[in-house]
């Protein structure tokens, strides 16, 4: 990892999720939810396809409203905040499905990550940090981002992401649809940027594979966090091995 990808962590702020009750029309998707994402953890939110993984992401991102509850950045409550400003607080989203845009170069892709930024020196060092990070991104820089494969798409996702500075990243199910050593590079990653500081949020189906990389945990079922504690302690959970990890 160079030295231009740890200038992407900055000094910490937090998140954190209080009360949180959200849904869609008559249907409610999380049950007064909440979660803290101490600055410079790693913190993994597992459970089935459709428990409310994404909306919580959603909600944290200003994406999708809070009916009660709040979000908290940085020590600052940002509930009534916009997505926009949100992100331009510090707050990074890897969305669920890529959602790169596809005639678009992988350039033009990452650059659409700093379009709030005005330091050109400083993007373009990002840049080749990006493709530090993700080696294959330098090799496609030039490339339609629609003719990527799900794998590399997810590497540009992340990048994109991470060229708006963010202090704390959210990363909405990084595995789905991505082959298996690309997985595994994409988590590698994840780790490294943990490990430079950065503050991570990642909801995962693969429970095994997001306990594995974090350092602490939460369940959540049918909107609700049933479970939470340190990633190892939640391996070695019966409840968990028998619901997520077919033991």
């Amino acid at each position: 990892m160079s030295a231009e990808t740890s200038q992407l962590q900055q000094s910490g702020k937090g998140l954190s999720l209080s009360g949180v009750t959200a849904g869609y029309g008559g249907i409610t998707a999380l049950h007064e939810v909440s979660l803290e994402v101490g600055v410079g953890e790693f913190v993994a939110v597992v459970g089935a396809n459709g428990a409310g993984k994404t909306t919580l992401l959603k909600v944290a991102a200003g994406l999708h409203a809070a009916w009660p509850g709040d979000i908290i950045l940085g020590g600052e409550v940002v509930t009534a905040r916009s997505a926009s400003d949100r992100a331009n607080s510090g707050l990074g989203l890897v969305p669920e499905g890529r959602r790169v845009f596809p005639r678009m170069s992988v350039r033009e892709n990452l650059l659409v990550g700093a379009h709030h930024r005005r330091d050109k020196a400083g993007i373009e060092s990002d840049l080749g940090a990006m493709h530090d990070l993700f080696p294959i991104l330098a090799e496609r820089r030039s490339q339609a981002a629609g003719t990527l494969s799900g794998g590399e798409q997810q590497m540009l996702a992340i990048a994109r992401a991470l060229m708006g500075r963010p202090q704390v990243l959210l990363l909405d199910e990084p595995s789905m649809g991505v082959a298996p050593l690309l997985v595994r590079a994409i988590f590698g990653a994840i780790a490294q940027l943990h490990r430079e500081g950065l503050t991570v949020l990642v909801v995962e189906q693969n429970a095994r594979l997001a306990l594995t990389t974090a350092s602490r945990g939460y369940v959540i079922e049918s909107g609700r966090v049933v479970l939470e504690g340190g990633a190892s302690a939640l391996l070695n959970d019966s409840q968990v091995q028998r619901a997520y990890l077919g033991m």
